[in-house]
């Protein structure tokens, strides 16, 4: 995929969501099958405490929790073969709809996923946090020792009224970053 087609996709995926979300708020919630309107995200990573200091210096996240699964809970519902889970919670946002990532790291190795570009791997290939400006977000970014990928930022083409912004997690996770373009 080339950078222009992922761009297109990421305009694409934009639209939808804020079409959804417009589409989603005149719509009655109880009328759902589900509890919360949101998801979580469970993400393991090779170093809990890189990662939760990345993760709320870096893009903005907030520690608010975290808990233990046993390891022999965690292999009947099928989540680990008989290893524990501490798992810290980390919020983006306040209220029903914040996001909240559920970072852990499990004892022993665990095979790293080629994240080299978002096609190398199946699966998720990313998380897209959108901030409301790309000068603050490259700020802190900064701050945290962050670098970005390739060229980035850049205006999205056929939006330019809109910044892309990719970064990698510790643990090589890619991250977009969506943001109104800088004034020029």
């Amino acid at each position: 995929m080339t950078l222009k087609n992922y761009l297109l996709s990421s305009i694409a995926i934009l639209v939808c969501a804020v079409g959804s979300s417009f589409i989603s708020a005149g719509s009655n919630q109880d009328e759902s099958e589900f509890t919360k309107p949101t998801i979580d995200i469970g993400c393991v990573v090779s170093d809990i405490d890189a990662s939760v200091k990345f993760y709320t210096e870096a893009i903005g996240f907030e520690q608010t929790s975290e808990f233990k699964v046993g390891a022999e809970y965690a292999n009947k519902v099928g989540l680990t073969d008989n290893k524990p889970l501490d798992v810290k919670v980390l919020t983006l946002g306040t209220g029903a709809g914040a996001t909240q990532l559920k970072l852990m790291q499990v004892d022993g190795e665990s095979a790293k996923a080629a994240h080299d570009h978002i096609h190398t791997t199946l699966g998720y290939s990313y998380l897209t946090i959108y901030v409301k400006s790309t000068e603050a977000a490259m700020k802190r970014l900064k701050d945290a020792g962050v670098e970005t990928v390739a060229e980035s930022p850049l205006p999205i083409e056929g939006a330019e009224q809109i910044t892309l912004t990719l970064i990698r997690d510790p643990d090589g996770n890619i991250i977009e970053l969506i943001s109104p373009s800088p004034e020029k």
